[in-house]
């Protein structure tokens, strides 16, 4: 298969990396030179500064990773001839032009995936099993709260200069850090309203930095979500209250925890898939096992001894599930790669789909447009 990436800064060069990790060699490269990153690993792979000019090599997949206002100036040629999509979120800044792509994909016949990445969190995926089995009962409120410090991204390049604090080119915390927004909706279900305020005292730069977000679900579940690019450290939570239970997930220890109390439903209704390769849907691992490409372990859970990933038997108690050991960030780009590979085969549908990319993108949307207006905005 080839491989075509566009953009090189430091997303692009990760699936670079990763897909060289994959055992993948034929790797184009289609960029603009404006990347401030080393080119030394990317000695020795062709590379093209005009689209069409890549197009012509006919590559069997398109990496979008360039910044998100250019996005579909990129997919939807792309589409056209006939490669599957990997698209980094948010698909872009704009509803305009995403009709293209889905009729340029149903033209050439491609699938897209959207680098929602969390969705192959491990921890993640334990508390969608978790929702989905009624451990807590019915999901009443939720909270997420991730806030990053944006000077501290990228030390080696003016932060302000960057796509994630230029309007011109879809930045903002809203659009940059979209993935809650991606994920609350794959946990709870559609949002049906939502408010907003945003903020750009922080750092002074012309996109907000701060966000305040409160949604209300189709389910009449209520949440809010707060944003920001101004924290240190950084930090990344989830929490849901149910009627009969409690889940909290943090991203910075990977740890989820579940607290459960009578009348919730019993822990046999979990799904059985869930035990050991949560974060490789329906993937096994390579073999030989690579040092970087994380040969899968169950999720270590306490107290119980030994571990039973079904076993949360007793009520008033937090259960306390750890990640597999030696979990990092790149194992949810390395997930998502190989699944992106699966649905080349045609062994696998997109775990998140086009539709779910225009969904996360509506609602950031959103969120911009009841900040601006000062009013509540029903989807």
């Amino acid at each position: 298969m080839k491989f075509l990436i566009s953009g090189l800064g430091s997303i692009g060069r990760r699936h670079f990396r990763n897909l060289l990790a994959l055992g993948e060699r034929d790797i184009l490269l289609h960029r603009t030179h404006r990347a401030t990153l080393p080119d030394d690993e990317l000695a020795g792979f062709p590379v093209e500064t005009d689209l069409s000019a890549a197009l012509a090599h006919r590559p069997d997949a398109l990496i979008v990773a360039n910044p998100t206002a250019l996005h579909l100036d990129i997919a939807i040629p792309a589409a056209q001839a006939g490669c599957h999509i990997l698209m980094e979120k948010p698909i872009s800044h704009s509803l305009q032009g995403v009709d293209a792509l889905i009729s340029a994909l149903q033209h050439g016949g491609g699938q897209c995936l959207v680098g929602f990445q969390f969705r192959f969190h491990p921890g993640l995926r334990l508390v969608k099993d978790w929702l989905e089995a009624g451990l807590i009962g019915e999901p009443l409120s939720a909270r997420a709260a991730w806030g990053e410090y944006l000077p501290g991204w990228h030390p080696w390049e003016d932060y302000t200069q960057g796509y994630a604090a230029r309007p011109d080119l879809g930045g903002g915390v809203v659009l940059t850090l979209s993935h809650p927004l991606d994920y609350l909706r794959w946990l709870l279900g559609e949002v049906r309203d939502l408010w907003a305020y945003t903020s750009n005292r922080g750092l002074g730069m012309p996109v907000e930095d701060s966000a305040e977000i409160g949604l209300r679900f189709a389910s009449g579940c209520l949440g809010s979500l707060h944003l920001d690019y101004n924290q240190r450290p950084p930090s990344h939570t989830l929490e849901i209250t149910g009627s009969h239970g409690r889940i909290l997930w943090d991203n910075v220890d990977g740890l989820a925890r579940l607290y459960r109390v009578e009348g919730a439903n019993p822990p046999d209704a979990l799904p059985r898939s869930n035990d050991s390769n949560r974060s490789t849907p329906g993937l096994t691992p390579q073999s030989p096992p690579r040092s970087n490409d994380f040969n899968r372990s169950t999720p270590r859970i306490t107290p119980q001894s030994p571990p039973r990933s079904n076993d949360f038997s007793r009520y008033n108690k937090w259960y306390t599930v750890t990640p597999p050991e030696g979990f990092e960030r790149n194992w949810l780009f390395m997930d998502e790669l190989r699944h992106f590979i699966a649905v080349m085969r045609g062994e696998r549908q997109p775990q998140c789909t086009l539709h779910d990319g225009t969904q996360a993108l509506r609602l950031a949307l959103a969120v911009l447009e009841a900040a601006e207006r000062g009013k509540r905005i029903t989807l």
